[in-house]
């Protein structure tokens, strides 16, 4: 075991969990006024949700011993086994502390999902539909990735979870959305942000989250974590530069909003690469990404589909261009234990990332319907109509955000 290693992922796990609090602040400040609380408080019960079913069975689904390359056996149910001593996921930190860390991304991948639907779900289907996701969808995905799952075994690349938690969670998002149908009065009344500061604040935060985030996921303070810090660092930087650029050609004007949401962009691009491209792949993964999920939040209302704080747009397509653009910038010069990419000589990773990302898609997808459509059946989805005109903050919480 190594002090020093511990010391690094015992923060870089605090800072990933620092995220969740960040998000419900870029979401909180995104929404109208009346719902600023019952937003927040979505990413906020996440903590509490997740926590307790990943200590359960959430961890032995996603990082047991493999059931034919789909999921997680029980061996671990109620953390049976795992210590503080060496486990199988690392040589140099407690297994318990590699347990902590992915608990963390486990919480913030549904909080994610709140995004699309915010305004408009009843807070009771919310807690199920948490459980529920994070049951069939999330912890599946994510053994099939790093657990000893049938995509790591066939060599997909996702160093920090542009499959496991972007793609995933941005294809929820699209059916979500579309199951509970728009808000009312979408396309005809103003849905401005009610407090950008709050937004950029959020933004500030989980930017400097990722760092435990993509670096984190090296598992150990070396030269692979300070590559992971770097190019997220530049790719973030990109992402701003060139969704603001984009919005001020179209628009006419740079928006603070703008900077915000490129420099998430950014993030969620460079994530599945991190470890594994240079640079200079970094920026260009990161100039694209900002410019791509741009055009792609533009697209939602000519497709007339309600994703109330762009989740689909930023976490989806920009986790499907980082997962493609691993495939395609991935340099063996940069991590030995990766891969080469197409502009590297190695046209089969290409094809392993579409792979994965097209699997991801397709089950998050299908698995995410059902769960929707059996909530409404059994508890319904959507709040009253009358509660919705009048705020979340107020009929699900009875707490106003703000007293004037």
């Amino acid at each position: 075991m190594n002090s020093g290693d511990t010391a690094f992922m015992l923060i870089a796990t605090a800072m990933v969990m620092l995220m969740t609090p960040g998000l419900a602040l870029f979401y909180g400040g995104l929404v109208r006024s009346k719902n600023v609380l019952s937003t927040t408080m979505q990413s906020f019960f996440c903590l509490g949700i997740i926590s307790i079913i990943w200590v359960l069975y959430g961890y032995s689904m996603a990082f047991g011993p493999d059931i034919g390359g789909f999921v997680g056996s029980l061996k671990y149910v109620g953390l049976r086994g795992v210590t503080t001593g060496i486990g199988p996921y690392s040589d140099t930190i407690p297994d318990l502390l590699f347990c902590a860390f992915q608990l963390m991304f486990a919480i913030i991948t549904p909080a994610l999902i709140t995004g699309a639907y915010a305004e408009r779900m009843k807070f009771t289907a919310f807690v199920l539909f948490t459980i529920l996701w994070s049951t069939f969808v999330y912890f599946p995905v994510c053994h099939w990735v790093w657990g000893g799952g049938w995509l790591g075994e066939m060599g997909a690349l996702d160093f920090a979870g542009g499959t496991v938690i972007h793609i995933n969670s941005g294809a929820a998002a699209l059916v979500a959305c579309i199951v509970l149908g728009k808000r009312k009065g979408w396309g005809r009344e103003a849905m401005h942000p009610h407090n950008l500061p709050m937004t950029i604040l959020g933004a500030g935060v989980l930017w400097f989250g990722w760092f435990g985030f993509n670096a984190g996921s090296a598992l150990s303070a070396g030269p692979i974590a300070v590559l992971a810090l770097f190019t997220t660092q530049v790719a973030t930087g990109a992402g701003a530069l060139s969704w603001v650029l984009a919005e001020w050609k179209v628009q006419g004007k740079p928006t603070t909003l703008g900077a915000a949401s490129g420099a998430v962009a950014g993030l969620v691009a460079i994530t599945p690469g991190a470890g594994f491209v240079g640079p200079l792949s970094a920026i260009l993964i990161g100039l694209v990404g900002g410019a791509l999920c741009y055009f792609a939040v533009l697209m939602k209302g000519r497709l007339g589909y309600d994703d109330a704080l762009d989740v689909v747009g930023v976490h989806g397509v920009g986790g499907l261009w980082g997962a493609l653009a691993t495939g395609l910038f991935a340099s063996v010069a940069w991590n030995p234990d990766g891969a080469n990419g197409l502009f590297f000589g190695n046209a089969n990773q290409f094809v392993i990332q579409v792979i994965g990302a097209a699997a991801a898609i397709a089950y998050s997808v299908v698995l995410t319907f059902i769960i929707l459509k059996i909530i409404d059946a059994v508890i319904g989805l959507r709040a009253d109509l009358d509660d919705e005109v009048q705020g979340l903050d107020v009929t699900d919480h009875k707490e106003v955000g703000y007293s004037l």
